[in-house]
């Protein structure tokens, strides 16, 4: 009795398997027209710098600047030299595409975005952007955690250049995001990429060898 008792609990464990819960994405718009300005220059003042905090995922915000024809975005609970300093953006003039991909844990908590910028890659012989030289990039980044409010981009995948590029971003978000060191760790891109072009510009408040 005991024996057969044993075998059913035996069966009962490999029909009904643990269930494991994996990443999942979802998908919110961007929508700079309805935004908070936290900073701008006075009408008198020279420059084009604006930062914004705009509606991301539930309770995480996001944080949009844009200088010089350029364009950065970091996501969460933020430290506010972050939020004010931070501009991980491209040499090139860019600008942001308005579908932005948040990557979930089994609690539905976003450890990290995918967006895609679009940047205006310069001929090289002419020195001029052209849209034959345009390249398209998907920024990785780290999503600031109330517990630990550092966010920043984790990597790149040229979007161009490679077969899978949302399947490659993916890869990197869920196996770097969460571990990434900020102001330590430098992103770098993974898989082929555009070359000349799509040139990283990197600065983060505290990094030490920037």
């Amino acid at each position: 009795m005991i024996q057969n008792i044993r075998l059913l609990a035996g069966l009962i464990c490999i029909l009904v398997p643990t269930t494991v819960l994996a990443a999942e994405s979802v998908y919110t718009d961007i929508d700079l027209d309805h935004c908070k300005t936290l900073s701008k220059p006075a009408e008198d003042e020279p420059g084009d710098f604006i930062l914004l905090q705009c509606k991301g995922y539930k309770d995480y915000p996001l944080y949009y600047a844009e200088g010089d024809l350029r364009q950065t975005v970091h996501f969460g609970h933020l430290d506010q030299e972050i939020i004010e300093h931070a501009f991980e953006t491209f040499g090139p003039f860019n600008y942001i595409g308005k579908k932005l991909e948040w990557r979930l844990d089994d609690s539905s908590v976003p450890y990290a975005t995918i967006l895609r910028h679009f940047i205006q890659n310069a001929d090289p012989n002419t020195g001029m952007s052209d849209e034959k030289h345009a390249g398209q990039v998907l920024v990785i980044s780290r999503v600031g955690q109330p517990d630990d409010k550092r966010g920043c981009v984790v990597g790149y995948v040229d979007a161009l250049k490679n077969p899978e590029p949302n399947d490659m971003a993916r890869k990197v978000a869920d196996e770097m995001a969460v571990n990434f060191v900020c102001g330590k760790d430098r992103p770098a891109f993974h898989g082929d990429r555009t070359d000349p072009g799509n040139d990283p510009a990197y600065n983060f408040p505290g990094a030490s060898d920037q």
